[in-house]
């Protein structure tokens, strides 16, 4: 590596290229960066006597596998947003002075001199007769503004932005300051060797200044820099291009499916926080094969997911019931990406899951989102759930195998019941659900092929939400009107969708229906029912509403799975987990080891082997049958015994059992257990191991219920 403080007309000058490589993003720079440049321009120029002249900052590059005698070409590996900028400024500057002609101040610089200095290698052709060769789209505009011909029909705008913004500046300057200024930049100027040198591991311990690399920015760059040239062209336009234009204007929807992609390769679910995505794509892709032939099948990979991802989050590239569910669901939220993407190459991967199962699939996750939302659960660490759910489907991904791991979820993150979901609907005030129009609008159009477009309507409460009601609802409603008035009006009886609400205000149920759009007239299918009513009051709402639920617990409905494939899948779990640990490496001491191998002997033994399943814990040892029955938790001179029994219903000859509610905790227990057993010696076998029994038998009774 060579760094040297240069000149920047040295740098540029003589028959020399600088282009940007494809694994670079484009310009990025807006008014803001371009203006501050032009404040460093003025500041030089203000310096143009000092013998230091003004720092612009660093530009390092490596030399080109096409570079030849008399010619050389650089591959800029930092410093493109001031190079580039610094390259339209000079094309602004020769224009304006090209536009002032003959009145043009003696003083300022020749147009040929800024071409033949920092523009063009005059003697060369073709390709190498510009200076700095961009990518894509900025390529072909900025061409275009060094040769002077018209912009192309789709230009770079952020190119003609700092060009027209540059033209601006210039006419209120002084064009030889801005000279100067531009003569007096000092540059770091670091030549990389491409043979000693890592130009990746440069390029991350450089400070960078105005727009900021996105994680997928280092993405790219990492995963394409170490290639010849040739590779990084073809890789990135079969590869990397197509995912960037499925990811184009999405803002940090890239960076999300980096972060997704990683996680299910590896099965985490802990999710990377946002400036950790780059790293931890790096940590994952450098513990694989990383030649030239490898790297092309991960970004077939990456495409192939990307793909995925972009058809749920943005609605790319899909069509029909498919992307209606995918539109609902990504409504309610978009963090079940992670599940969707695993679901989407069951479809058209492994073929293993039919596009009906796999609708059918996207609207559980549809009905799992809005059922808890209605039901008020938590939402908070969804992305760990639906990673979990990524990780705990079975390579085909079927339909039945996500039924049966949404059925088993943890508590906290239960698919609510139908019973929840029906209370959670008749709750009084619905209409302060964020979901709440996502709800009514699916009603309305749930089970039909014309579909009714609500965009244009609002959510109208029947009987008016004006606390003040006019006197004709209060005579209807009757002597208790003001109690009806708070039971119902935000239940889901009373609200509806229209294009009227403004219309309808608060006047009489009879004006509402009879009125030019009133309800009489509505082709809102949420409105049939109540065109239908001579009046509107608590039974007509209630039914309503019983006739809504109904078919809301249709629409959205739980997932349909035999309890015996949820218990073999839990049964499946635990014996994974037990083949993962031994309990004789658990730290105990000699007392308690000698004990618990005299226990473990009796326990095994109370049922075959496939029944009775051992998991060593960090600390403890615990016991199912399939069902948790028994934890050991070791301590220095005895076992600490927890059985899953009711301790009012145990049978205790002996006298030895405790009630596990009357001890406040047990220090290092990962289960409740309802009875509390000491062990302190070889004899106290003979009790204990009844109670043991009485434990196995009954989760093994439950089991078979």
């Amino acid at each position: 590596m060579q760094a040297i403080n240069r000149p920047f007309n040295q740098l540029i000058n003589g028959s020399t290229q600088f282009f940007i490589p494809v694994f670079q993003r484009d310009f990025t720079w807006g008014e803001d960066q371009c203006r501050q440049f032009w404040q460093d321009i003025g500041r030089s120029s203000s310096n143009a006597n000092s013998p230091s002249g003004h720092f612009l900052g660093s530009f390092v590059y490596v030399d080109s596998s096409d570079t030849s005698a008399g010619f050389t070409r650089w591959m800029v590996i930092d410093g493109q947003q001031r190079l580039t900028t610094l390259t339209i400024l000079l094309v602004a500057l020769r224009d304006v002075i090209v536009q002032l002609g003959t009145s043009s101040d003696p003083n300022n610089p020749k147009p040929e001199a800024i071409d033949g200095l920092f523009l063009k290698n005059l003697y060369e052709t073709g390709d190498r007769q510009r200076k700095l060769i961009l990518r894509r789209t900025d390529d072909e505009t900025l061409e275009c503004l060094i040769e002077g011909r018209d912009l192309p029909t789709s230009p770079s705008e952020r190119i003609v932005e700092a060009y027209e913004l540059f033209i601006q500046l210039l006419e209120e300057a002084s064009l030889d300051l801005v000279y100067k200024g531009i003569m007096g930049l000092v540059v770091v100027d670091v030549r990389l060797d491409l043979h000693s040198d890592n130009p990746q591991l440069v390029f991350e311990s450089l400070n960078s200044t105005g727009v900021d690399l996105s994680q997928a920015d280092h993405i790219r760059n990492f995963v394409l820099m170490s290639l010849a040239e040739s590779e990084q062209n073809r890789m990135y336009e079969q590869y990397w291009r197509k995912i960037e234009v499925l990811f184009r204007e999405a803002g940090p929807a890239l960076d999300n499916f980096f972060r997704d992609f990683i996680a299910l390769r590896t099965g985490a679910t802990t999710q990377a926080r946002n400036d950790q995505i780059y790293q931890t794509f790096k940590n994952w892709f450098s513990a694989l094969e990383s030649g030239s032939q490898d790297i092309e099948l991960i970004l077939g990979e990456l495409l192939q997911a990307a793909q995925y991802y972009a058809a749920f989050r943005l609605g790319r590239n899909i069509d029909g019931k498919l992307a209606d569910a995918l539109v609902r669901t990504r409504r309610l939220g978009d963090t079940p990406a992670i599940l969707i993407m695993k679901l989407f190459a069951s479809y058209r991967e492994s073929q293993s899951l039919p596009e009906p199962d796999f609708v059918e699939a996207i609207e559980l996750v549809e009905s799992y989102l809005l059922r808890r939302a209605i039901c008020g659960f938590q939402t908070r660490g969804y992305w760990a759930i639906f990673a979990g759910l990524s990780k705990s489907l079975q390579q085909d991904g079927s339909l039945q195998n996500l039924k049966v791991e949404l059925s088993r979820l943890s508590e906290s993150y239960k698919f609510p019941s139908d019973k929840e979901f029906t209370n959670a609907l008749k709750a009084e005030n619905v209409y302060r659900f964020q979901v709440c129009r996502p709800l009514l609008e699916r009603l309305e159009n749930a089970g039909t092929n014309e579909l009714t477009d609500t965009s244009g309507y609002s959510i109208e409460h029947i009987m008016p939400q004006n606390k003040n009601l006019p006197y004709a609802w209060k005579a209807m409603l009757g002597d208790d009107w003001e109690d009806v008035h708070n039971r119902y009006l935000h239940s889901l009886g009373n609200l509806t969708l229209t294009g009227y609400n403004s219309t309808y205000s608060d006047r009489s149920f009879e004006e509402k229906k009879t009125i030019s759009g009133g309800f009489n007239e509505s082709a809102v299918r949420l409105n049939r029912y109540v065109r239908e009513q001579r009046t509107w009051g608590a039974q007509e709402i209630s039914q309503r509403e019983d006739q809504l639920v109904e078919k809301a617990l249709h629409i959205w409905s739980q997932p349909d799975v035999d309890a015996n494939l949820v218990k073999q899948a839990q049964i499946q779990d635990l014996r994974t987990l037990s083949a993962d640990g031994d309990p004789l490496e658990i730290n105990m001491s000699e007392t308690a080891k000698s004990l618990f191998e005299a226990l473990r002997s009796e326990v095994i033994q109370l049922g075959p082997e496939s029944e009775v399943i051992e998991i060593a814990m960090e600390k403890t040892v615990t016991y199912y049958g399939p069902d948790f029955f028994l934890e050991v938790i070791p301590r220095r001179h005895r076992l600490d015994l927890l059985l899953s029994l009711d301790f009012g219903e145990v049978d205790d000859p002996s006298g030895i059992a405790e009630d596990r509610d009357q001890r406040n905790f047990v220090i290092n227990a990962t289960h409740h257990g309802g009875v509390v057993l000491f062990m302190s010696h070889l004899k106290d076998l003979e009790s204990i191991i009844p109670l043991v029994k009485q434990s196995f038998r009954s989760v093994a009774v439950s089991a078979a219920y």
